[in-house]
């Protein structure tokens, strides 16, 4: 059990939203927050208005603490998940309320790109119970030219779940004509089998249901003309990763 001090429920940070019945956010029902703020610009982002660090709405620790124990019986087989926009860009809030949960002993999980070096993110990281960890693609340069930034730091933030014993699921999103690729999801499944932490690997079709934000934010979408990904190919993703991850 950690030590609360005053000092964690007076933190502040940016919120951009709360979802108080998540299902596809981490085990169980969870209480998701997400956070303002994002240093990467993903092609396939459904979110781009979580992009803006000066957006959303100032809450302290506390004020999101209380709001999250009011739904407890809600999510008593479940947790909370800290989403975002980048949670980890705004670490520092992040570590106060994940330890006013933790003292109160909710399970946690960080919903991450991993995209904040750790010498920022790593204290937040170990308070966590878990990372669903977003690899947007296994070549750094493939993963530039889709986000804005390399892998590395996602990569480093595997490594360092791997040495502190994290529980990890991955997470990847699977666009046709980027990712959709038979030697990126062969290196997918690969990476997810070097890993000891890795629970469990989920791919995520891509859909176009983010296409409206980015015209009312006047946004030229650059996936305008990428079709959502089709149930065929999909199923043939999953293939190809869970025999690369299984095999040998």
């Amino acid at each position: 059990m950690l030590l609360v001090v005053p000092s964690m429920r007076s933190c502040k940070g940016r919120i951009h939203s709360f979802e108080s019945f998540g299902t596809l956010d981490g085990p169980g029902v969870r209480y998701v927050v997400f956070l303002q703020g994002c240093p990467l610009h993903c092609k396939f982002c459904h979110n781009p208005d979580t992009w803006p660090s000066n957006g959303g709405t100032e809450y302290t620790a506390g004020a999101v603490f209380d709001k999250i124990m009011r739904c407890r019986s809600y999510i008593a087989t479940g947790g909370v998940t800290l989403s975002g926009g980048e949670p980890l860009l705004q670490a520092g809030f992040c570590e106060a309320l994940l330890g006013l949960l933790c003292d109160a002993g909710i399970h946690t999980a960080i919903d991450t790109s991993g995209a904040i070096p750790l010498n920022k993110s790593s204290k937040a990281i170990e308070l966590a119970d878990m990372l669903l960890l977003d690899i947007k693609s296994p070549c750094s340069v493939a993963c530039k030219e889709l986000t804005g930034q390399g892998n590395e730091n996602a990569l480093a933030t595997l490594e360092f779940c791997e040495s502190i014993g994290k529980r990890v699921w991955l997470r990847h999103v699977v666009v046709p004509g980027i990712t959709y690729d038979e030697a990126s999801l062969i290196e997918v499944g690969k990476l997810a089998k070097q890993y000891s932490c890795v629970e469990k690997l989920d791919l995520l079709k891509y859909h176009k249901l983010g296409a409206s934000k980015w015209e009312s934010l006047g946004i030229a979408d650059p996936l305008t003309n990428t079709p959502a990904l089709s149930a065929e190919e999909f199923a043939h993703a999953k293939e190809i990763v869970e025999y690369n991850k299984n095999k040998g």
